[in-house]
């Protein structure tokens, strides 16, 4: 098999003059280099930069992937904890209205819930465009993965006697509305 430049001049895409010169260049080239020294080839130079780059946008690619999965993941995990965890609303007489964001948003429980999300013990939180009502508990695990989804969950009060409540066996009057 003939070489390239050998290739070339029988195809008359090259003449036998320049096919001298760049012989001599290359000869001369090689005379002036120190023996020692290895013959840098900027091809190979250029080939080793691209490869490099290369693999820095890969690395950060695949970076961005991995943090768009796991927000997926997350989002996931905070959608299964409010569905296997919301309270039925169905009953809801009341309107409770909360701030989300710079918006009032309203949505419809019945009283205990009502009394139950101002002493802390239920939470509102954010599924896409919906709102639901689930335990406290449950809001403290959805802030650990995104604290953006819990929009109402106000602090339990020392005073707060919970299931202790010493007036728990009186009962309060139906007309009573404060």
């Amino acid at each position: 098999m003939a070489s390239l430049q050998d290739q070339l001049l029988k195809a008359g895409l090259a003449d036998e003059k320049k096919a001298k010169a760049i012989r001599s260049e290359k000869r001369k080239q090689r005379k002036q280099q120190p023996k020692g020294a290895v013959q840098v080839n900027e091809a190979e130079i250029r080939a080793r930069q691209a490869r490099e780059e290369k693999a820095e946008r890969d690395r950060q690619l695949n970076l961005q992937r991995q943090k768009e999965a796991e927000k997926k993941a997350i989002q996931a995990q905070i959608r299964q904890l409010v569905e296997t965890n919301r309270l039925d609303r169905s009953r809801g007489e009341t309107s409770y209205q909360f701030v989300d964001g710079k918006k009032i948003k309203k949505i419809l429980v019945d009283d205990t819930m009502v009394d139950q999300l101002s002493r802390g013990r239920l939470a509102v939180v954010r599924l896409g465009e919906n709102y639901d009502v689930v335990p406290e508990k449950v809001a403290r695990k959805i802030m650990e993965r995104d604290e953006g989804a819990v929009v109402v969950l106000h602090d339990r009060k020392q005073d707060d006697q919970g299931d202790d409540d010493p007036y728990a066996g009186y009962e309060i009057p139906d007309d009573l509305m404060w």
